[in-house]
């Protein structure tokens, strides 16, 4: 047999394994995420989803084609290079793993809890797209390997360049801002980040409850971007407690801001300024970051036994399992669409039915009414049915004439959706704002505004968003503000 010949039957050989190697992967079952009992986690504020185990992990890693052209890298905002971080954990090299996410996600161990993965990466996988089976696990693979790096003791802080003495200032500590402050420490930039609050984190604290993300969780990331250099300051409101020229004047040379989508939205029916009716955000606030649940704080909230939730999307499920957990002895969550157009996560609605809660859906508060002391005890519903689909591309819920009627409520929660808040958009002087919905106008090419030095990303550019896309415009941004800052300051 000549060379060529042997040559060509080797490769035939090679492929020959591939395809068995990947036909033998593909029968490989997806794992399921481990998770507390639901009578149990439903009494308390632990995290449900208790992570993979090592053989799991490795197991899930296996079903992973490593595909010559991964779509799911391109369903990934951040641009997480998926494929070579599950060969990592393949091969057990976890604390690479690691280190191949932290390259492009500045919070791993974040996104592998709360992103949507099964709207993005994961809708793209292979599996899904051409076998029509379930996905790589991408999420659960990626929260172990960030919770084994932060476990193992060796967390890694990301290289930076040399300083280079310009100082920059994010407005905001949500996950656009700690994405864009830890892109520009990368690059030897100065980085300053304000918060108005007095804990960093934005909506990963204030907004997500502990039983989805623990605190310890967000705390340990940050600690990495202080360890890369990244400063914070807490308890200060630009445009009110210092404004955006002081900060020029104190030598910032650009700035990103991130300040989220705070202003709630209600939906301006009768009675709905009664008592025990709370906005999504300040429900949360109360109990997330102010400790409302527990009883050796003084927070105020009205936790209620019949908890009225107003909405369909990840929010109101988080408020509706808070509720359960405050002790409701009916959590409702009432949702004008049907189950099919609710933009929760599958995983989130799941959850919270095993948990209990109740679901009114085509269904929509109407009226309010409060006993004589101003506190709301019931709620006029109107059933719904869907019509034609409308610009979002659902169906238009429409009223059914008629079919009113009322249920116990002592409490409500109203999450139909957030503003961003004015305060820093009319303290910048020239700053586009879209009129209608409040949001800062960029170019979406590097999410600069129109005034030079600024840059913006998160909930006040896009009116709301997931955590991920939050993160993804901060990377946008930074590289967008490098650039500019590289082209105009000495």
């Amino acid at each position: 047999m000549t060379d060529y010949k042997k040559e060509r039957e080797e490769e035939w050989r090679v492929a020959l394994r591939k395809s068995m190697a990947a036909k033998d992967r593909t029968n490989i079952e997806r794992v399921e995420m481990p998770m507390q009992d639901a009578v149990e986690r439903r009494s308390n504020n632990k995290e449900v989803n208790l992570g993979l185990t090592e053989e799991m992990a490795l197991q899930e890693s296996r079903r992973c084609l490593d595909c010559a052209n991964p779509q799911c890298v391109t369903g990934c905002p951040v641009g997480v290079n998926i494929p070579k971080f599950i060969k990592k954990i393949e091969g057990k090299d976890y604390l690479g793993a690691a280190a191949t996410i932290k390259e492009t996600s500045t919070l791993p161990a974040v996104c592998g809890r709360v992103c949507p993965q099964e709207k993005q990466c994961e809708a793209k996988c292979f599996y899904v797209d051409k076998l029509k089976k379930k996905a790589v696990a991408i999420g659960y693979l990626e929260r172990f390997a960030a919770d084994y790096e932060r476990e193992s003791g060796k967390m890694a802080v990301p290289e930076t360049e040399k300083p280079n003495g310009i100082k920059v200032a994010a407005i905001g500590s949500g996950p656009a801002s700690l994405a864009w402050a830890a892109d520009m420490a990368r690059k030897g930039y100065d980085v300053t980040v304000y918060e108005a609050l007095h804990e960093i984190g934005g909506v990963l604290k204030y907004g997500i409850p502990e039983f989805r993300l623990p605190k310890k969780i967000v705390d340990a990331e940050i600690s990495n971007l202080e360890k890369m250099g990244v400063k914070f300051v807490t308890n200060t409101i630009i445009g009110r407690t210092i404004s955006l020229e002081t900060l020029r004047e104190r030598g910032f040379k650009a700035f990103f801001i991130a300040a989220g989508a705070g202003l709630p939205r209600f939906m301006n029916i009768p009675g709905e300024n009664s008592n025990g009716i709370f906005s999504s955000n300040e429900y949360l606030t109360r109990v997330n970051l102010m400790h409302a649940a527990d009883p050796e704080y003084d927070t105020p909230v009205i936790k209620g036994k019949n908890v009225m939730v107003v909405g369909g999307g990840n929010t109101a499920m988080d408020s509706v399992r808070t509720a359960k957990r405050l002790g409701a002895e009916r959590a409702m969550i009432v949702y004008r669409r049907s189950e099919t157009e609710m933009p929760a996560r599958l995983e989130e609605v799941h959850h919270a039915k095993q948990e209990g809660v109740e679901f009114f859906t085509l269904n929509n508060p109407v009226e309010y009414l409060a006993d004589e002391k101003g506190l709301v005890k019931q709620t006029k519903l109107q059933k719904m049915e869907l019509g034609e689909p409308d610009a979002s591309g659902r169906r238009s819920p429409v009223a059914v004439e008629g079919s009113e009627y009322l249920i116990d409520t002592d409490a409500v929660v109203v999450a139909v959706g957030v503003s961003p808040n004015p305060i820093i958009t009319s303290a910048v002087e020239g700053l586009d704002v879209d009129p209608k919905r409040r949001t800062i106008i960029v170019n979406p090419e590097n999410n600069q505004s129109n005034i030079p030095d600024i840059f913006a990303g998160g909930d006040i550019v896009r009116g709301g968003a997931t955590v991920i896309l939050a993160m993804g415009d901060g990377r946008k941004a930074a590289a967008g503000a490098d650039e500019w800052l590289k082209q105009n300051v000495k």
